[in-house]
């Protein structure tokens, strides 16, 4: 029943003519209230920890006052699950990688802004793998890993002092290569705001060959 399981009540129908106007574009669905603390645009992306309920609407495009409370309201949190969860090797991002990423991203936000503290990242889809090998020898079957790339699209929350709070989405990228002979390895990222993860992914390839052949030579 409705966004969230069957826990509603009674609530005075809503007012305010931006909840009336959805409303009546979704008669028989819900209309969401959404927690300006958190979120200062609900017209953008909108964490679901900053949906406070939602009205249910009858089939005429009008709130019915029952309404169903969000129990996932409150502070808006990291959610790296789809980068975790996918059964793929991440060892070259160290022991956590969610960590990693997460540091990756602040570093590029503070290159652009000293100042940049980011309150939530959350990764919205599986992202897209690339990784790249070598055997040790001719007839040896284990492989060694020499390069690595990856392209996680996001949303996030950022504060800095002369803008306040942006929330963006976009594609963090993070190629490494050289994995093979840690003394020489190389990495870069790449903060794209607004493309989606096909654009990134159809780069992967480039960009690691690119970082790869920097100074002429090649991890092959």
């Amino acid at each position: 029943m409705g966004w969230f399981g069957s826990r509603s009540r009674r609530k005075g129908v809503p007012i305010e003519p931006a909840l009336l106007a959805a409303a009546a574009e979704n008669p028989g669905g819900s209309v969401a209230e959404i927690d300006s603390t958190y979120v200062d645009d609900p017209n953008g992306y909108v964490p679901p920890e900053a949906i406070r309920g939602a009205w249910l609407v009858d089939s005429s495009g009008k709130p019915t006052g029952e309404y169903q409370e969000n129990p996932r309201h409150g502070v808006p949190q990291d959610d790296f699950s789809r980068l975790t969860d996918p059964d793929h090797w991440l060892g070259w991002l160290g022991d956590d990688p969610a960590i990693a990423v997460r540091e990756g991203i602040e570093e590029s936000l503070r290159a652009q802004v000293a100042d940049a503290v980011v309150e939530w990242v959350k990764i919205l889809e599986t992202p897209r793998f690339l990784t790249g090998g070598r055997r040790r020898s001719a007839d040896d079957q284990v492989m060694l890993v020499t390069r690595a790339a990856l392209a996680a699209p996001f949303a996030l929350s950022v504060r800095t002092t002369q803008h306040g709070r942006s929330i963006l989405l976009g594609v963090f990228s993070w190629a490494a290569v050289n994995l093979a002979a840690p003394e020489a390895r190389k990495d870069r990222h790449w903060f794209d705001l607004g493309v989606g993860l096909d654009w990134a992914g159809e780069r992967l390839q480039e960009r690691i060959y690119e970082l790869d052949g920097e100074d002429g030579t090649a991890d092959l």
